[in-house]
């Protein structure tokens, strides 16, 4: 299992939810901590949170809607020096429910693309070559187990778009030691899960957090939370370790 006492983690759409939830987990780790929200104020709480458990943390915003505002954050992380390890590719958004399927604006496309796709391939993108130089680097895509709702199909096939650049980049980082996986949270009683979800944010860890522990050296495993469920954390990784990464099926 991988020791992250030191490592520099940044965790997006880390104010609240599941990513609040990974920065908390994180910092006890030992991690330092790059919060990541669309308004430095948002994630206050948290940073005074991550201060008192005795770990590096500093905040930056970004509207994950616009490219210009990613490419300023990510400008302003490397103006610091800061060398991200791991990364936790978590924020994202869920267009309305559409009753009327075939009535779906192609806006709802848009939005969700550009904010669960392109930015987070933007940001995964500027760390990755780095990361790799560097010899270390750990990647959690955030997806979702959403299926047969086409209501919701903009931000089902965003998730699957992420499945598949997961997948695609693996054969490029085969001894790198850089790892990038896929996690899925499960419904969780966040802001765009619901009030109605059966799962609390708490439930995700260990499920979403082990991808930055694995140590066997293997891309596009999947780690769904609902797997990891009352397992302490070292049972959790030695689990994680244990999969074997998803084959195409078609």
């Amino acid at each position: 299992m991988i020791d992250v006492k030191g490592k520099w983690t940044l965790v997006t759409g880390a104010s609240r939810g599941i990513g609040y939830q990974v920065a908390i987990f994180m910092a006890k780790q030992g991690a330092n901590l790059i919060l990541h929200s669309r308004n430095l104020e948002h994630t206050k709480k948290v940073e005074q949170e991550v201060k008192a458990l005795g770990v590096e943390v500093y905040s930056v915003e970004a509207d994950l809607a616009n490219h210009e505002s990613v490419v300023r954050m990510l400008d302003e992380i490397e103006a610091k020096g800061t060398a991200v390890d791991i990364l936790f590719n978590n924020a994202a958004i869920q267009t309305p429910y559409r009753e009327n399927v075939w009535e779906t604006p192609v806006a709802d496309f848009e939005q969700s693309f550009q904010v669960n796709v392109i930015s987070l391939v933007t940001i995964s993108n500027r760390f990755i070559p780095k990361m790799i130089e560097r010899g270390f680097g750990r990647i959690i895509n955030t997806t979702s187990g959403i299926k047969d709702q086409p209501e919701l199909s903009a931000y089902a096939a965003s998730k699957a778009a992420v499945d598949k650049y997961t997948k695609d980049l693996a054969p490029r980082l085969e001894g790198t030691n850089v790892v990038m996986s896929i996690t899925d949270p499960n419904w969780c009683t966040t802001d765009l899960g619901g009030s109605q979800a059966p799962n609390t944010p708490e439930s995700a860890i260990p499920g979403v957090a082990v991808g930055a522990f694995v140590n066997d050296m293997q891309s596009a495993c999947f780690f769904p939370a609902a797997a990891f469920y009352n397992m302490s954390f070292e049972e959790a990784v030695k689990k994680a370790e244990s999969i074997k990464p998803n084959p195409y099926t078609i």
